[in-house]
């Protein structure tokens, strides 16, 4: 899937790429996304008459086609005109969920009318009321999950976009806010970063676990928090009623300096044992990713950037091709360690340092 990537560095304007594919401060928790789960080697099974598994699993209740979901990531017209759309629709044929982002560049009624299952996830505003009228909408529209990102009070310190003094180009807005809202991401000033700006004005910084409270009470729709890192946080998710969390450092674009993913990982699921679904983001590139996630416990992943890219290299059809891709490579890993299945591959042993 690695290949995506740079047909995608072709495609887009430098400025884009970065946005994209940076981290905060100087990427270090970036960087060890990648590292942590290449240290994970997964010990193979082997005589267990496995010819060809399945790479149906359950998340949130529901078989999905693969235990994966397509991440919430924001503007993804500026990837490729047809943006959240085709990406939700690749999604959809692929059989696993996709993540509408709050900062969707298409409007959540129109994403969900292009293809399902969608989750919609929820970035927590300044206005309440808003907040009440976005889940609303993600109701109406027949969102089949929501999912809180609790990792931004404010946004990372993402000096690519500084240097860049990115903002957005006038056909890209946040098209899930009213008009206007989103001004200040459109403003570029040299040295800033116009979606620092906007996200600062528009995201309440001090969340607290009465607010998850508030959430879990107004909804129905399965429950995920995303950002979580310390096992005493999933715990405290799981208490208040969530049914997911997700362990996250917003692909290391928030606090540079953050442990890598795959390290807390175990720590998390035996917190919370069998309370609630435990899923992994961040460094997710592979079908054998997925495995290592699985064998270390995660009910399933979130794939971010490679969507991207591969939304970038070939719109609709790349994003297609990139989830075909990765159900051989999950088809081929499971194979590989004898598993049938991938809750079997949570069974399996796993060694840190290869």
């Amino acid at each position: 899937m690695a290949d995506f990537a740079e047909l995608a560095r072709r495609a887009l304007p430098p400025g884009v790429w970065d946005f994209v594919g940076g981290g905060s401060g100087v990427e270090t928790t970036l960087a060890a996304n990648r590292a942590a789960l290449d240290r994970v080697a997964v010990l193979p099974r082997v005589l267990t008459g496995v010819e060809r598994p399945r790479t149906h699993a359950p998340l949130l209740g529901r078989e999905q086609a693969m235990p994966v979901a397509v991440a919430p990531m924001a503007y993804q017209r500026l990837l490729h005109p047809d943006g959240e759309p085709a990406l939700a629709a690749a999604a959809g044929a692929a059989g696993v969920p996709y993540v509408l982002s709050t900062l969707s560049s298409t409007p959540v009624e129109e994403v969900t009318a292009a293809a399902g299952p969608v989750w919609f996830q929820l970035y927590w505003l300044r206005d309440r009321g808003l907040v009440a009228d976005l889940l609303d909408r993600a109701h109406t529209a027949g969102c089949a999950a929501l999912m809180v990102t609790v990792d931004v009070p404010v946004l990372g310190r993402r000096l690519r976009d500084v240097r860049n003094g990115f903002a957005l180009p006038p056909e890209v807005t946040a098209a899930n806010l009213p008009a206007g809202r989103d001004d200040l991401a459109h403003a570029g000033t040299p040295g800033m970063s116009a979606i620092a700006a906007h996200t600062e004005a528009a995201f309440a910084p001090a969340l607290t676990w009465a607010d998850l409270a508030w959430l879990r009470e107004r909804t129905r729709l399965p429950l995920l928090v995303k950002g979580v890192l310390d096992p005493r946080d999933a715990v405290r998710a799981a208490d208040v009623g969530v049914d997911a969390v997700v362990v996250s450092n917003h692909g290391g674009r928030q606090l540079d300096g953050a442990p890598a993913t795959a390290t807390m990982l175990p720590e998390v699921v035996a917190a919370v044992g069998e309370r609630i679904e435990v899923l992994l983001d961040s460094g997710i590139r592979s079908g054998t990713d997925v495995l290592r996630a699985l064998a270390l416990g995660a009910s399933g992943v979130l794939l971010g950037r490679p969507m991207l890219w591969a939304l970038a290299a070939g719109g609709r059809a790349g994003a297609q091709a990139a989830l075909d891709l990765l159900a051989v490579e999950l088809r081929d890993a499971l194979t590989l360690t004898g598993c049938a299945d991938p809750t079997q591959a949570r069974r399996l042993r796993t060694l840190t340092g290869g």
